[in-house]
Order: C-alpha cells, then sequence, then structure tokens
C-alpha cells in the first residue's frame, strides 16, 4: 500500500511517530510534516529530527510541484496524524494552499480512504461542521479516544492502541493491542 501521511500543528506528534513506526518496511509511506508540528514536535519527540528517518519519501510542507501533488500519481491512503484544526478546516472548505491540503483534495476527488485524527478538545460548533464536511466528503475521522477494556498500563499501550486503530480502518494487519473477543 503506498500511504501518505502528513504530520500536522496539534499535540499528538508521537501518534503520527507511532504510525510511521508500525508501517515501515512493509508500507510505502510519503511524509509531510507542517512547520507548526515541527514546532510541537521540539515538546513532545525526544529525537525530532529522526521521524523523517521512518518515511520512505519526503516532502516540504510547501512543494507544490511533488509528485504527490498532482492526482496522477498512485497513492492508496492518506493519514493526517494528528490534523490540526486548521488543517481539517482548509480540506473541509477546499483550501489547497499547501502539500498536505493539496494531497487531501487529490484523495478525497478520487475516492481513496482519507484517515483524519483531529487532536483538540473541546470542539468548537466549527469544528464539529468541519468534520461532518469531511465525512460527507467521505473521510473516516477517528479523534484519538481511548479504550479501556485492554487495561492499558503505558502512554505506549494508549499510543499502540490508536495506531492500531488506524491499521484497522486502512485494513491493515497488527498486533498493536489485544482485541476485544467478547465474553
Amino acid at each position: 500500500m503506498k500511504i501518505i501521511v502528513a504530520i500536522t500543528g496539534a499535540s499528538g506528534v508521537v501518534l503520527g511517530k507511532g504510525f510511521l513506526d508500525a508501517v515501515k518496511g512493509k508500507h510505502e509511506t510519503h511524509l509531510i510534516i507542517s512547520e507548526a508540528a515541527k514546532k510541537v514536535m521540539k515538546y513532545e519527540l525526544e529525537k525530532a529530527d529522526e521521524i523523517g528517518k521512518l518515511a520512505d519519501y519526503r516532502y516540504k510542507e510547501d512543494d507544490l510541484e511533488a509528485r504527490i501533488a498532482s492526482s496522477s500519481c498512485r497513492i492508496d491512503a492518506m493519514v493526517i496524524i494528528p490534523c490540526s484544526m486548521k488543517t481539517l478546516s482548509a480540506i473541509a472548505n477546499g483550501f489547497s494552499d499547501n502539500l498536505i491540503t493539496r494531497s487531501a483534495e487529490n484523495i478525497l476527488k478520487l475516492g481513496k480512504k482519507i484517515v483524519v485524527v483531529p487532536r483538540d478538545t473541546p470542539l468548537t460548533l466549527a469544528a464539529i461542521e468541519n468534520m461532518k464536511k469531511l465525512k460527507l466528503a467521505g473521510a473516516v475521522i477517528m479523534p484519538p479516544n481511548m479504550a479501556y477494556y485492554y487495561k492499558p498500563e503505558t502512554v505506549d499501550d494508549v499510543t499502540n492502541f490508536f495506531v492500531g486503530k488506524v491499521l484497522d480502518v486502512l485494513e491493515i494487519e497488527h498486533n498493536m493491542y489485544k482485541k476485544w473477543k467478547g465474553k
């Protein structure tokens, strides 16, 4: 699978890193890190400069000449993890001013799978309306909510659970968390 991974300027960049770790060497990844995300990474990751090494291809946010900026580029899915409200709003309202929003526009117009991980709480009415627009356009909206049934003990357990849920949406096999088996 060929996947565009975008990390934007919201808290939760560890989720983006976790996703890249999970698919490294198994799927082709095209990484875009927003300028705002680079600032957040300095606070949330110990080795922020090494995240780019997890992807097969890396692009700058303003690189609108990149091959993934074109709808003729064969990409299977896109994951925006985490997704800032600014990026979510831009995509929902067709404002394609950078490579992240342009790539998302291509994924949506081609009917490909796009997973958006909005990382903000509480939500404004505008954020909810923008999520509704994206859902109607075909996006999967996945706020990083945790579950308790598997009894997480560490932050890594919570991160792995959520990354596993994103992998589930993309139909990628994994063993990131203990799946519910029923009674």
